[in-house]
């Protein structure tokens, strides 16, 4: 059976810690795959702070989660602390893709590796959009 392979960069732009909670874990008393793409989708949101951005406020334009692709490596559980690494690249003309290393904190325990396509996004207009040059610049730093 084909497997997803993630190919990561070799560096991180951006890095943040993450808690696991009670009501992270699932009835096997372990964080469950959803869980996952939901510490995906909390680091993002602390990348694109960082960078000045949301999703609804990126060089006025949105973002949309185009698709998601994530490698489970290694069980987490209540009390860990997760080490989110991000970073941007693969840029095209309406979008980009965002890289995810999750480790445990103070390990070089993997997670999980995710790669999330972002696409650029009109709200108003309800249609796709370029990436703003001033976008592709600051993620690219």
């Amino acid at each position: 059976m084909a497997r997803i392979k993630v190919v990561l960069p070799q560096t991180f732009s951006f890095s943040t810690k993450i808690p696991i909670r009670i009501t992270d874990l699932n009835y096997g008393a372990h964080v469950g795959n959803d869980t996952v793409l939901s510490l995906l989708h909390e680091a993002r949101m602390q990348y694109l702070k960082n960078v000045g951005y949301t999703e609804f406020e990126f060089e006025s334009v949105g973002l949309i989660m185009s698709d998601v692709a994530i490698e489970f490596k290694t069980e987490v559980f209540y009390g860990d602390i997760i080490e989110a690494f991000v970073t941007a690249g693969e840029f095209s003309k309406a979008g980009f893709d965002l890289y995810y290393k999750l480790l445990k904190a103070d390990t070089d325990k993997i997670v999980a590796i995710a790669k999330t396509g972002m696409v650029c996004f009109d709200y108003v207009r309800r249609k796709v959009v370029s990436v703003p040059d001033e976008a592709v610049k600051k993620l690219s730093q």
